[in-house]
């Protein structure tokens, strides 16, 4: 039996760091210019899906989220990348935060879709993700941005 990684899966950001992201870190003007650049890179279509926000019923057609590298040993989140995603795959990504905002079901039946889940596989997948949650989450993280500055010429407040 062949196991596939899947194309979307949770992100798990320590609470510590909750909230820590490029647009709190940049300029309203280098967010905007940062972001609007990936959205056309990847033609306003979800890098994961291929959807589009407008399609979903969204005023907009994706969202910029940042790609990062969790070092469990030293306890360092590091920025590697930028993906673009839909609204709904965004939702999954940030699951626990949908949970909160009670979008708990349409990320749950986005995650299956895109993943061709049934039910159980994908709260598997969401139970997985939260133990690893509560783990990196008794740890204070360091935030590693240099991806920013060497990638893209920006520097962080």
């Amino acid at each position: 039996m062949t196991i596939t990684k899947p194309k979307l899966t949770l992100e798990v950001v320590p609470q510590s760091n909750w909230g820590v992201n490029l647009r709190s870190r940049l300029s309203q003007k280098d967010w905007d210019k940062l972001r609007k650049a990936e959205y056309r890179r990847a033609k306003n279509l979800c890098e994961i899906c291929g959807s589009s926000g407008l399609k979903q019923n969204f005023k907009w057609p994706v969202e910029c989220h940042e790609i990062w590298h969790y070092d469990d040993s030293t306890h360092i989140q590091a920025l590697q990348g930028l993906l673009v995603l839909c609204p709904r795959c965004h939702q999954v990504k940030h699951f626990m935060r949908s949970e909160i905002v009670g979008l708990r079901d349409q990320a749950l039946l986005q995650l299956m879709t895109v993943n061709g889940w049934n039910t159980r596989q994908a709260e598997y997948h969401v139970e997985d993700a939260k133990i690893q949650w509560a783990e990196r989450s008794r740890f204070k993280w360091t935030l590693d941005l240099s991806w920013l500055s060497l990638n893209k010429g920006l520097e962080t407040t």
